[in-house]
């Protein structure tokens, strides 16, 4: 995914369902992310341990040992989802509108046929070659909730979500055996409740949560995946409300969004800004399990789904195009999802391939040239478009030094790696002893000062050097290979000559 832009042309006209199918692509690929993980094979172990985010189990079961902590995402599973935000009321009759989306475990067994009726395997082979795998499949699932921010909305509204549980059977050809998909009952509900913090301003708070029975306290997790909500996350939207970003709110906001309590869930602006400007705000929000930026985008160079985690798409593609014959045909026996990806991918264009290799987002337009010997021409506060070493009165990476025992070191410099035992990067301690080159001294902004070094010995050290992969140490875990300088007699005071 890629961040979407900081602000927009304003959107009144356009309504929140609109909205919601605006931010449709980051939220579908929030509720298969990790659905399926290269190399999209049943027999991968990766794809032994799926459903990672926003995962609702029955509190009885996910507390069988001790109560759920809260965090920030939703990684860790749990029996709910809180998500509490801000929204701007910009009409007496506002309301809000809460859509809930997730997954719904499918059990794909494969049967084949026998003499005393049907029997589980774990693959079958029809007559026409075709391979059918035993593999957890999954439904998408959506419910709505709409409430008007009146003088009861403090006061919220709960209604029951869910999914019906229920069994297909698809026969195979030749009577070779059938597929059966069973899959369980969800009971859930949703809350959302409305606390007034100003004529203009409410708190909302959205929460989710499994009503339904628990399996017994010890069953594996596998198992009670089928009856658990799988990549939960929440769209927000509504009629003449527009909601602050809890990531860049504005100054006069910072308490109220302070108290904002997010568990296992957290919220972004999506779609586009509703008044194109600072203070940013939009009239969706997303409530994800995974954390994102306001207002996130799917790069529009990527051609479709690949599910493992949001992986780069150009690796995921190169690895696919390399998966062996035998290979894909496991895959698209896997999963509908899979082979989708696989026909994509043998069959993508060159030019769709070379776009995946990365786009440039972050362009400012150049200001003209300033004239000899004057800074380039700025609005008052505002840094050059582009800098350049050396252009102000700044840190200078290449040419900066920093004093140890007596010698400056900047780029150039020979050194030896000492990293010390306490507070030293646990990577860095194999490092010890080896010899290095100074590349540059940085500046981070608590004050503290890294010296970038390539190592003697690395024979890839002049491509390190080129994309500028380097590894850093403190000034005080080096050690420098050149004396001390004698002072110059012009270094002498006065007094002494």
């Amino acid at each position: 995914m890629a961040d979407g832009p900081a602000a927009s042309t304003a959107t009144a006209d356009v309504s929140p369902h609109a909205e919601f199918e605006q931010v449709g692509a980051v939220a579908d690929a929030v509720l298969y992310e990790g659905y399926l993980l290269y190399p999209y094979r049943r027999s991968s172990a990766k794809n032994r341990v799926r459903w990672q985010f926003g995962v609702l189990f029955p509190r009885d079961w996910v507390e069988a040992d001790e109560p759920v902590t809260p965090t920030v995402s939703g990684s860790a599973d749990s029996w709910y989802q809180r998500t509490e935000c801000l929204a701007r009321i910009r009409r007496p009759d506002a309301t809000v509108r809460v859509r809930l989306r997730y997954l719904q475990m499918q059990r794909k067994q494969v049967q084949e046929t026998g003499p005393d009726g049907y029997r589980d395997v774990p693959s079958l082979r029809t007559g026409d070659g075709t391979v059918h795998l035993t593999f957890d499949e999954a439904v998408p699932r959506e419910a709505e909730v709409t409430l008007r921010l009146d003088e009861r909305a403090h006061h919220g509204t709960t209604v029951p979500v869910g999914a019906p549980g229920g069994t297909e059977v698809e026969p195979l050809p030749g009577d070779a055996g059938r597929v059966v998909r069973v899959r369980e009952e969800l009971r859930g509900s949703v809350t959302v409740t409305a606390e007034r913090l100003a004529p203009d301003l409410v708190r909302l708070q959205v929460r989710t949560a499994h009503t339904g029975l628990a399996p017994a306290p010890r069953t594996a997790r596998d198992e009670a995946l089928r009856g658990a909500f799988i990549a939960t996350h929440t769209l927000i939207g509504g009629d003449g409300v527009e909601f602050v970003s809890l990531i860049d709110p504005p100054a006069a906001l910072h308490d109220q969004v302070r108290a904002c309590r997010n568990e296992f869930t957290f919220p972004v602006l999506g779609g586009v800004s509703s008044l194109g400007g600072d203070p940013p705000t939009a009239r969706v929000l997303l409530s994800a399990p995974i954390i994102l930026p306001d207002h996130p985008q799917v790069a529009p160079e990527s051609p479709g789904d690949l599910h493992d985690a949001a992986e780069i798409d150009e690796i995921l593609t190169l690895r696919t195009m390399l998966l062996t014959d035998e290979e894909k045909c496991e895959a698209r026996a896997t999963d509908p999802r899979a082979a989708a990806i696989l026909d994509r991918v043998d069959t993508m264009p060159p030019e769709v391939f070379a776009r995946l290799h990365g786009a440039v987002r972050s362009l400012t337009p150049s200001r003209p040239a300033a004239p000899p010997g004057e800074h380039p021409a700025t609005p008052s506060g505002e840094r050059p478009a582009w800098w350049q070493e050396g252009g102000d009165d700044g840190p200078a990476p290449a040419t900066d030094t920093v004093l140890v025992d007596g010698v400056p070191l900047g780029g150039g410099s020979r050194v030896r790696l000492s990293p010390r035992g306490r507070g030293a990067d646990a990577q860095d301690m194999f490092l010890a002893g080896r010899t290095a080159e100074v590349a540059a001294v940085f500046h981070d902004v608590d004050g503290s000062v890294h010296l970038a070094v390539t190592l003697d010995d690395d024979p890839a050290s002049e491509l390190h050097t080129w994309y500028g992969r380097f590894h850093y140490f403190r000034p005080d875990e080096l050690e420098p290979l050149e004396p001390a300088r004698e002072p110059a007699p012009s270094d002498t005071p006065a007094a002494e000559a």
